[in-house]
């Protein structure tokens, strides 16, 4: 694994260039939304961001700095919007930063996080099937498939890390 040290904060108010510099890029996002968020997507997104991170303390949306102080992509650990008894795990990452073990990394920090707030609580992750190096890091944590199919108008794979 990469011995790379990576900084987490989560997302504040002065915070949006950084995220809109992320989920505009088609690459970044073709898994998620399909495309790049436009401003007005992303305005939207970004203050549902703040709301959740607010409400949940400590859970939330987190940028992710390499050991250069570069955001490199972001994360989160929240309850999963359509079941409050489960944690959602998620992570993007700018492609110029894809295939250099980032990813395993950022997964770890979330778990850990996971392990300190609520340890007995299934965590979710939802990938696009076509995914195939976001499935690949799940499995890796332990997380196996439970649904695959058409969610939100999106192709959708969900894959649950059984904790309780």
């Amino acid at each position: 694994m990469n011995d790379c040290k990576l900084s987490f904060s989560k997302y504040q108010e002065k915070d949006f260039d950084n995220y809109y510099s992320i989920v505009q890029q088609d690459e970044v996002m073709q898994y998620i939304s399909g495309k790049g968020l436009t401003l007005e997507q992303a305005q939207a997104k970004f203050r549902s961001i703040l709301e959740q991170g607010a409400a949940e303390d400590p859970l939330g949306y987190f940028k992710v700095y390499n050991e250069e102080a570069v955001l490199i992509g972001d994360c989160k650990l929240v309850h999963y919007k359509h079941n409050s008894a489960l944690l959602e795990i998620g992570y993007i990452l700018k492609p110029e930063y894809w295939g250099k073990g980032l990813g395993t990394i950022i997964c770890q920090k979330m778990l850990t996080l996971a392990d300190e707030v609520a340890p007995a609580i299934d965590i979710i992750g939802l990938i696009d099937p076509e995914n195939k190096a976001s499935k690949k890091l799940l499995e890796k944590f332990g997380f196996a498939t439970i649904f695959s199919g058409i969610e939100d108008g999106l192709p959708t794979e969900k894959l649950l890390l059984k904790r309780s």
